[in-house]
């Protein structure tokens, strides 16, 4: 469970417009993609967790991270355990496999099957819809 109880979460499309950017709003509630590359976190390699934009929920431990060799997004080989669900997108003509935050429903991204590492897993998730806190952080 995040910092953020469930029931603080915001309930309507105005309330969320509320507490997101427009880029979080579009990606975490929307389903859209920031452009490749553009992202604050594919190259950052510190030590902590990545949490989500929407609700707070701890998503990702930094050990899981991993250079994705040009995918355009920061990239992770496993989840925090019960932090994500996994759903069928059949959006733009191709089958997909979505990861959502288990909290708040937000869209992070896709995994995928080509992961490098023993999972086998290519978490392959927006920037915008992540926010890091390193290790050490009082927060």
């Amino acid at each position: 469970m995040s910092d953020t109880e469930t029931s603080d979460l915001p309930e309507t499309d105005a309330e969320w417009r509320e507490v997101l950017t427009d880029e979080e709003y579009r990606v975490l509630r929307e389903q859209g993609t920031e452009a490749k590359f553009t992202g604050e976190f594919i190259g950052k390699d510190d030590d902590g967790t990545y949490r989500c934009a929407g609700c707070g929920a701890v998503l990702f431990d930094s050990e899981t991270k991993f250079d994705s060799e040009g995918s355009g997004w920061p990239s992770f080989d496993d989840a925090v355990e019960g932090a994500v669900e996994l759903r069928r997108d059949t959006s733009h003509g191709m089958v997909r496999t979505e990861v959502v935050c288990a909290e708040c429903g937000g869209h992070l991204g896709h995994v995928f099957e080509d992961g490098p590492t023993e999972t086998g897993k290519r978490f392959c998730i927006n920037s915008c819809a992540l926010d890091f806190e390193e290790n050490g952080d009082d927060r």
